[in-house]
């Protein structure tokens, strides 16, 4: 390091003109990150184009100028994509760009091996600060290690570059050129087009996902903006991410992200790059709370898996009924990339609590397409594998995919794609022996699931959560049955039954949510959900009377839990116009004679032999 660098920055400073014409035909060019492409140094290249020839570009995601990718610079410039954003997408799948499907925690060793040769890097910077440290500012990521391995390093020096802390230096002694360039950074917009509600409700659900203290990963886009709206009622959450965007800001200013309970970096949040307005340049300028660190860190599984309950959110475009991700294309045509998904999917499988998790709508084109597939489309590839995904979110709700069977998968995805293609994708699952051939598809000609019956409420100091049943609570109901006493199992179907077979078990979780309804009471015990109890009644359309029954764990009995689900239920009935429920009790059974007596309904009694024939006006 030269005692003064003020020196060393005369004798580097070059016009953008004078910069460009040092890179040599043929050589390959490694051009910086998003909104921290060096705008200056483009336009020049651009316009010296004609000197140059079978010049290879280097990068990963653009967001400003590619005429390099343009067909009248074929003989000029060849791109090669790590990450594939909207203007290049043409001239890849048009074969006059490349794509270099990679995962984003692996690229800097591509780079420093040689494996990929840099010849000369063009990167954008801050100014020099008293020590002549310039800052890689809005873009780290592997524009760092870019800089490192190439022959030749040209910066162009942007007073408007923010100066971000972490691993993200450079000293003027290992610029080889400078040019200075002060223009605005290139901003990014989160798209305000369609679907509001669908992705609204897609980031309420992933944000019911996340608990207080996590540590959170997200990208770009509408749904990650719509979770980061749902997390304002959390508390001490910590970010460790590839990248983040404008979202991010209000959660700091009102002190939900504070980082307090991270178990790595903490009270820091932690990136590699950001993409966003002016707003987002201001507030991660100089400040002491952001960290950013090469894609290689930040993105490495091992770190990422030391966080606990470190919550990974991405996003997709399509999920098989198997839980198969294609996330970078569509069909035969490349979209976007690996980029760091499946490091965040399996650094979060590894963490401590941790939850993997893909969101995404349910359809495409206006309701046109599903997203929920039988098979990923012919020539799509498998981004994230069937083992990697734990959760998959839409707007129709969370399908919890972790150690279930392919069964129990393709149901949990029917379940939460859109309702118009159900009845499709169960046949597709019956035709590929997914489910069983007598699969119910009641619940998919009916009523909508009704989401706004569902609730919590804490009963003797434990969080139980009521709601309307699904197809995919078979299991939990089988387990349910089984642990009944032989006195519970009477009394509930008036007499003994040794068995509950799935072509009997299936009646009980497929219901049309409209003639007849079940509410369960679930408790999670460890990483494990429980069905303790189920309140249902199936109406008699001819007489506007509904029949109500109650099964309830031994070891939940007489703890209101009963008396929550006959609420719920008379709630139902009340608002769906049910004249009346009706119930048939044996006489020994005196707690469900009490809870009926005590719903605040008029009971009528009836007494048949050894049974009371209620009925109760609503």
């Amino acid at each position: 390091m030269a005692p003064d660098w003020k020196e060393q920055w005369k004798s580097k400073l070059k016009t953008p003109e004078e910069a460009v014409d040092l890179i040599e035909r043929g050589q390959r060019v490694f051009i910086g990150t998003g909104c921290g492409e060096p705008q200056t140094l483009l336009r020049a290249l651009i316009a010296r184009a004609d000197r140059l020839a079978d010049n290879e570009i280097v990068q990963t995601i653009s967001l400003g100028l590619t005429p390099y990718a343009e067909e009248r610079f074929t003989d000029r410039f060849r791109l090669n994509a790590f990450f594939i954003g909207p203007n290049l997408r043409s001239a890849i799948n048009e074969g006059r760009s490349d794509y270099t499907p990679v995962y984003l925690s692996e690229i800097s060793r591509l780079l420093e091996a040689g494996k990929i040769p840099i010849d000369v890097a063009l990167i954008q910077v801050s100014t020099p600060d008293e020590h002549g440290y310039c800052s890689f500012g809005v873009s780290v990521d592997i524009t760092k290690t870019a800089t490192g391995a190439a022959n030749v390093v040209i910066a162009q020096v942007n007073e408007h570059m923010p100066r971000v802390l972490g691993d993200s230096f450079i000293h003027i002694s290992d610029l080889d050129f400078v040019v200075e360039g002060n223009e605005l950074l290139l901003e990014w917009r989160a798209d305000d087009g369609g679907g509001q509600e669908e992705t609204d409700r897609i980031g309420r659900f992933v944000a019911d996902l996340v608990e207080d203290g996590s540590t959170i990963q997200m990208g770009y886009g509408s749904i990650p903006d719509a979770v980061l709206r749902h997390l304002k009622d959390k508390k001490d959450l910590g970010v460790h991410t590839e990248m983040f965007s404008d979202g991010l800001i209000d959660l700091v200013k009102m002190g939900v992200v504070n980082g307090r309970r991270k178990t790595v970096h903490q009270g820091k949040i932690v990136a590699s790059f950001c993409m966003g307005t002016r707003r987002l340049y201001e507030f991660v300028d100089n400040n002491p709370v952001i960290e950013f660190h090469p894609s290689s860190y930040t993105n490495d599984p091992c770190l990422i898996g030391r966080h606990d309950g470190m919550v990974a959110i991405n996003s997709a475009l399509e999920v098989d009924l198997t839980g198969q991700v294609c996330a970078d294309q569509i069909g035969y045509m490349f979209y976007s990339g690996l980029g760091g998904q499946v490091d965040f999917m399996r650094g979060a499988a590894r963490s401590k609590g941790g939850k993997p998790i893909i969101a995404l709508p349910s359809t495409a084109q206006e309701t046109a397409v599903s997203r929920i597939v039988p098979r990923l489309s012919e020539g799509a590839g498998v981004t994230t594998t069937r083992g990697d995904v734990r959760y998959v979110v839409t707007e129709h709700g969370v399908a919890d995919l972790h150690g279930k069977s392919i069964m129990q998968r393709a149901l949990a995805m029917i379940n939460i794609a859109h309702p118009k293609f159900r009845e499709e994708l169960m046949a597709a699952a019956k035709f590929h022996r997914y489910v069983f051939l007598d699969q119910s598809e009641v619940p998919y000609r009916g009523l909508p699931y009704p989401q706004e019956y569902e609730t919590y409420r804490t009963i003797e100091g434990v969080q139980v959560f009521f709601r309307p049943i699904k197809p995919t609570d078979e299991e939990m109901m089988k387990d349910l049955f089984y642990s009944f006493s032989e006195q519970s199992i009477y009394q509930r179907f008036m007499g003994p039954k040794m068995a509950m077979p799935h072509r009997e078990l299936q009646h009980f979780v497929n219901v049309d949510y409209d003639a007849k309804i079940a509410i369960v009471a679930i408790v999670r015990e460890k990483e494990r959900s429980r069905i303790i109890a189920v309140g249902r009644y199936d109406l008699d359309r001819r007489t506007g009377v509904a029949e109500v029954a109650f099964a309830v764990n031994d070891d939940w009995q007489n703890k209101r839990i009963g008396t929550t689900l006959m609420d719920i239920l008379v709630r139902i009935g009340r608002e769906r116009g049910i004249k009346a429920f009706a119930a048939e009790v044996f006489a020994e059974n005196r707690p469900m004679l009490n809870l009926f007596h005590s719903s605040g309904l008029k009971v009528e009694t009836k007494y048949e032999g050894n049974t009371y024939l209620l009925h109760m006006p609503l």
